[in-house]
């Protein structure tokens, strides 16, 4: 049960290594009640490891983690009945229907046979899979089976909900849907952690986010304040046909009213408080041989923000969004 004024989630110092890898590194926050938390980074950065720490799937090295006041640090499983876990890979039964899977998970949950079979139904509905329900789990599309097992995450109605990426490497509709429910969830005052790489889905749905880079957290604060030093900004970037890094200084000195930044990809970033004149630019790249392939304004994002924080090229979280399907940036 909930104590008034308690946070849902309360973590100090954490710490847990693999060998030789701190894979966190000495991370303390809180989320809220009620709150949409939001844990942004690239693979590997600790994102998972926080979770299995949290829902008791690993055992921590040092600090201590707090459920709704429940001390976990040495039962992980004190807060279990409070707690609903969506992970980044499936851990339902391949041999079961849809539906036997959900009742299988509300049956772990205690709940009576009529109610968990009512609320198996009801789910199957809610995520476009009643016409699915007999059939065996491993005969469902990935975006199927991410959708299952979310609905069996959520089988118990838990107050404060773990979702893993849940949204990768599944199709755009269904990757859509599950936002939605999402939303939808944190209307009804359910506490949720959602661990990402996709930027937009952070930005979209999360009221307070943490960069977390390497194991350390770098960055937390309202999704409205990280935004709040880009608005207004001018922003346009330019794909040219060789690297103008070293034009760079020249660059400031020329056009002192623009901030100049290249990036690895051969492109150009100028930011400006004020609108950007292209052809000047355009002029000045190609008296030095330098072709301009094309030119587009950027709208300043909650992105802009992360690589500023963290050094992380957007190049980069981009590939990891193609290496897993990209269902999750539409």
């Amino acid at each position: 049960m909930k104590l008034s004024g308690t946070p849902a989630i309360e973590v100090n110092n954490l710490i847990k290594r693999y060998s030789e890898v701190v894979a966190v590194n000495d991370i303390s926050f809180q989320v809220n009640d009620g709150e949409l938390f939001g844990f942004l980074g690239p693979n590997g950065a600790g994102k998972t490891t926080t979770i299995n720490l949290l829902t008791g799937l690993a055992q921590l090295d040092a600090g201590t983690i707090n459920i709704c006041g429940i001390d976990c640090t040495k039962n992980p499983k004190a807060a279990q009945h409070l707690v609903g876990t969506v992970p980044d890979e499936s851990n339902l039964y391949p041999e079961l229907t849809g539906f036997e899977n959900l009742c299988f998970c509300a049956a772990l949950y205690g709940m009576r046979k009529n109610e968990r079979q009512k609320r198996a139904r009801e789910l199957l509905d809610t995520f476009g899979l009643a016409d699915a329900a007999n059939r065996k789990f491993a005969g469902y599309s990935k975006g199927m089976k991410r959708k299952l097992t979310f609905a069996a995450g959520i089988i118990h109605q838990p107050p404060i909900l773990f979702l893993d990426e849940p949204t990768t490497g599944i199709d755009v509709a269904s990757a859509r849907q599950v936002r939605q429910i999402i939303a939808e969830l944190h209307r009804q005052r359910t506490t949720v952690f959602l661990t990402t790489h996709y930027i937009e889905e952070a930005e979209r749905l999360c009221e307070r986010i943490a960069f977390i880079v390497n194991g350390r957290i770098v960055r937390t604060n309202r999704t409205v304040d990280l935004l709040k030093p880009i608005k207004g900004k001018n922003v346009l970037v330019l794909s040219i046909s060789n690297s103008a890094t070293e034009l760079m200084g020249e660059m400031n000195s020329a056009f002192p009213g623009y901030q100049f930044q290249s990036t690895t990809s051969g492109q150009v970033r100028i930011e400006s408080a004020e609108p950007v004149s292209i052809g000047p630019l355009i002029r000045f790249l190609e008296e030095r041989g330098i072709q301009v392939t094309e030119a587009r304004q950027h709208l300043p994002s909650l992105e802009d923000v992360f690589v500023q924080v963290t050094g992380i090229e957007a190049g980069l979280m981009m590939k990891e969004k193609e290496k897993a399907g990209g269902g999750g940036n539409q």
